[in-house]
C-alpha cells in the first residue's frame, strides 16, 4: 500500500510536468527531425542526455558540425545552472542509496521545483517519492521527444519559432517561484546582473560571466540575510 500511495502521489505531483514536458518534448523531437535525424536519435539523446535547453541547443550543434570544444563550452554554458542549484539537493539525496546517482542525473529544473518542498502526506515515502518523480518527468519527456520525431517524419511542419519554447518554460518557472517566494532580491539580482553582463559582453558572452556574479552576490546575500532574519524560501 505505502509502494502505491507514494507512487500516486508522485504521479499527481508531475501532472503539471507531464503537460509541459509532451509539448515540449514534441517540439524538440520536430526540430531533430526537421535537421535529418530520425526518432532513435531523440530516443537516445533523451535517455542520455535528458537536458532540455541543451537538447534544443543540440539540434544546432549537430547540423552545424560544430567541434567537441564548442559543444563542452556550450554545454557549460547551458547547464552550469545546475551546479548551483543542485548543490542544495546534497542533503536531500544523502540517503536515496543505489538510486543517488539516478537522482542526480535526473534533477531537471522542473523536477528540482516539485522535489525542494514536497508537502508528503503519511504513507508517503519521501526517498521513493523522489525516484518515482524523477522517472516519471524523463518517461513524459522521452515520449514527448520520440512522438515528435516520428510526426516531424510523417507530416511537414514549419519549425520556425519552436526553439522559443524552452525560453516561455522558463519563464513561467521565474513567474511561478516570483510569486511563491517570501524575499525577491535574488530574483532582482540574478535578472540585473545578467542584464549588465549582457550590455558589456554582448549576447553570446554574457552567460559565464553572469553566473560567476549571481553566484557571489547571492553568497554575500545569503549572509546579509541571514542576520538579517530572512530565509530564501522555495515555496
Amino acid at each position: 500500500m505505502k509502494k502505491n500511495s507514494t507512487l500516486r502521489h508522485a504521479f499527481v505531483a508531475s501532472l503539471p510536468v507531464m503537460a509541459g514536458y509532451l509539448v515540449l518534448g514534441m517540439g524538440f523531437g520536430i526540430l531533430l527531425q526537421d535537421k535529418g535525424y530520425g526518432w532513435w536519435w531523440a530516443l537516445l539523446m533523451s535517455t542520455t542526455i535528458y537536458a532540455g535547453s541543451m537538447q534544443y541547443v543540440a539540434v544546432d550543434l549537430l547540423a552545424g558540425g560544430a567541434s567537441l570544444l564548442t559543444a563542452a563550452m556550450m554545454t557549460l554554458m547551458v547547464n552550469i545552472r545546475h551546479l548551483f542549484y543542485g548543490i542544495s539537493m546534497l542533503g536531500r539525496y544523502q540517503d536515496a542509496g543505489k538510486a543517488r546517482p539516478y537522482l542526480i542525473f535526473a534533477l531537471t529544473d522542473e523536477t528540482y521545483s516539485l522535489v525542494c518542498a514536497p508537502h508528503l502526506p503519511d504513507g508517503v515515502d519521501e526517498k521513493k517519492y523522489y525516484l518515482y518523480l524523477s522517472l516519471l518527468n524523463q518517461c513524459y519527456w522521452i515520449i514527448g521527444s520520440v512522438a515528435g520525431a516520428a510526426a516531424g517524419a510523417a507530416f511537414a511542419f514549419n519549425s520556425i519559432g519552436i526553439d522559443f519554447a524552452m525560453t516561455a518554460l522558463f519563464v513561467v518557472i521565474f513567474v511561478e517561484q516570483w510569486e511563491k517566494a517570501t524575499s525577491h532580491l535574488p530574483a532582482v539580482t540574478g535578472v540585473g546582473i545578467s542584464v549588465i553582463c549582457l550590455l558589456i559582453f554582448g549576447p553570446s558572452g554574457f552567460l559565464i560571466p553572469a553566473m560567476l556574479g549571481i553566484t557571489a552576490a547571492l553568497f554575500l546575500e545569503k549572509r546579509w540575510l541571514d542576520r538579517s532574519g530572512e530565509v530564501y524560501s522555495h515555496e
